[in-house]
């Protein structure tokens, strides 16, 4: 019989834990691959408790049981999760094992599965929970799976092939680097377990978890060029077995922890940020030598190729004429008072895949209506799809999955009629600033994104306000739409990749924010591309930024004499590119809107 209830499924979970002996079972949103997104076989949180965001925990004991967000989802977490069933714990101040150190009684065993969370977490936990007396076991097979009764299967869609000009470079290429690292570390092999690394390293795509074109699967990659791909049969088509080549041993998904116990002797390098504990565990019984390192795809995945680029310019002009089509459609249709949430992300994406071009979207459009857009992270279901208020703000961030490049765009808009409050021109202008000193910026070679961090917020805390989210985060090319290592964020923050030095090639997005919670939300984000600053004579070499996204801001919300003369001409230098990029790909009354949209300042 299936369980309807949260609060039966609860119930259930607690059954299986006292059969296995434990006091309590701790449950992660995360998949094999600690990916962002999972796909629908391992949203064993979102089952147990209803929660659907993109972060967050449980911990499940016999006498209680608690829910962890952090301050993105205080909101919806109170919606979605039955406050009867669990205690609502906000991250940083606590945290799962934390809780469960409070909590737990001495002698008490805690069951964690090891394929779903980091060595480091289980380390820490595993150390903190020693001082109280408390044990933390390793599960074998997930309670939840044994109680999931109608739990989905992983996809078997197709893995395909992503084509080298594309790609910009041949999967043999990647490996001979990878190789070549391998060798020079005096390292056998490595396990690369993060699925773009193992998409980007093998020009290989796939359909398993939405927004992010990727296949289930491992590569163990070796010193001598060669690799062994671990994915389900089912999905190997004759096409990508002979994209792969001989130098790709491919097999069974099932073989991968075997594998990985028949390693005896060799030195394997895992990265601890993106691989599961359960991996060390397997290679540390099986008698291999691991060193904690780090993957090596990561930042050369970062790096564009000039092929990779192009593609990304490519994208973003068939992108930003959908966008165009759709803003104006909001700018008619809304202030009648008759579309909602929900019906402008099924607008959006109608837009976007009337480009023929669309795979799909880069992530869950933030389609967010007055004071919902004062939630960065706000997510529309059916239970929180409200109307579009005429006479408010309105806040869409979006991105599509082109073959040829990865787009995230957040675009805020007046809604008519009447005019917005001096307060949100203000703050929005501010906001502008911000993205407009970020946009010019030019910075020596080797520096941080960190270190730029402060120019995107400066005008905005000249006002005494600030925003509690990162500025930037990489981009992948028809891959993850949130990349490392780089990012834009205050350093010392609780981003990983601060510190990460920018190179030539990458792209990352520049979204500085302002949220006023329960009214409104101000966001700007277009994505930029890492170029040689080309300033003449420069001791040294600096690096500059090319703006890739093209589509109007809305002038309704700018103040224009809060804008200095160069603020302003980057303003209409911008709307000219606007015009001049996405102005041939429309006509009749959407061209007449972009060029009102685009005349100067």
């Amino acid at each position: 019989m299936l369980m309807q209830t949260h609060e039966a499924r609860l119930s259930a979970l607690r059954e299986e834990l006292k059969r296995r002996g434990l006091d309590g079972f701790v449950v992660p949103i995360s998949d094999e691959h600690m990916s962002e997104y999972v796909g629908e076989y391992a949203q064993r949180l979102a089952w147990l408790t209803g929660f659907g965001g993109s972060a967050g925990s449980a911990v499940v004991m016999q006498d209680r049981a608690a829910m962890f967000t952090d301050g993105r989802y205080t909101v919806q977490v109170r919606e979605q999760v039955d406050g009867n069933l669990f205690d609502y714990e906000d991250v940083p101040a606590t945290s799962p094992a934390k809780w469960i150190a409070e909590h737990a009684e001495k002698g008490a065993r805690i069951g964690y599965d090891s394929w779903l969370h980091g060595v480091e977490w289980a380390e820490a936990a595993e150390k903190l929970f020693a001082k109280k007396g408390i044990e933390l076991v390793a599960v074998d097979g997930n309670p939840i799976d044994a109680v999931w009764a109608d739990r989905p299967q992983p996809s078997l869609a197709p893995a395909v092939p992503h084509d080298d000009a594309y790609a910009g470079r041949s999967s043999s290429d990647k490996r001979s680097e990878v190789a070549d690292w391998l060798k020079s570390e005096g390292y056998d092999a490595t396990v690369v377990t993060a699925l773009d690394s193992v998409a980007w390293l093998l020009n290989m795509r796939g359909a398993d978890i939405s927004n992010t074109p990727v296949a289930l699967s491992y590569v163990l990659a070796h010193a001598d060029g060669t690799a062994e791909l671990f994915i389900a049969p089912d999905k190997v088509t004759p096409e990508l077995t002979q994209h792969l080549g001989n130098a790709v041993h491919v097999r069974d998904r099932a073989d991968f922890q075997p594998a990985l116990a028949k390693l005896k002797g060799k030195t394997v390098a895992v990265d601890p940020n993106h691989a599961v504990a359960g991996i060390f565990h397997a290679l540390d019984a099986g008698g291999a030598k691991v060193v904690r390192d780090a993957d090596p795809a990561v930042l050369p995945k970062a790096i564009k190729t000039p092929a990779e680029q192009q593609g990304h310019r490519d994208a973003q002009a068939r992108d930003g004429a959908a966008v165009s089509r759709f803003l104006r459609w909001i700018s008619i249709e809304a202030p009648k008072g008759n579309v909602d949430e929900l019906t402008a992300v099924a607008k959006l994406r109608e837009f976007r895949e009337a480009t023929g071009e669309l795979k799909d979207g880069s992530f869950d459009t933030i389609s967010a209506a007055a004071g919902h857009a004062a939630l960065p992270h706000y997510k529309v279901d059916e239970d929180s799809n409200i109307p579009i208020p005429p006479s408010s703000i309105f806040l869409c961030d979006s991105g599509g999955q082109y073959l040829d490049g990865t787009t995230d765009i957040t675009r805020t808009v007046w809604v008519g009629p009447g005019e917005p409050t001096a307060e949100m021109v203000d703050r929005n202008t501010r906001v502008l600033k911000g993205h407009i000193e970020l946009a010019l910026a030019t910075f020596p070679n080797r520096t941080s994104g960190g270190a730029l961090d402060v120019l995107a917020r400066m005008h905005l805390w000249q006002a005494g306000v600030d925003y509690g989210h990162g500025t930037g985060h990489g981009v992948g090319s028809y891959l993850s739409v949130h990349e490392g290592p780089q990012r834009i964020s205050k350093p010392g923050g609780a981003f990983p990749g601060t510190e990460t030095e920018l190179r030539e090639g990458m792209i990352l997005s520049n979204e500085p924010g302002y949220y006023k919670p329960g009214e409104y939300g101000i966001r700007i984000e277009n994505l930029i591309l890492v170029k040689d600053a080309g300033i003449e004579g420069a001791e040294g070499k600096y690096l500059g930024f090319e703006t890739l996204t093209f589509v109007p801001l809305d002038r309704t919300l700018v103040n224009k004499d809060l804008l200095t003369d160069r603020e302003i001409a980057w303003w209409n230098d911008y709307h000219a590119e606007v015009r001049a990029i996405v102005a041939p790909q429309l006509d009749g009354d959407d061209l007449a809107w972009l060029e009102e949209q685009c005349r100067p300042l």
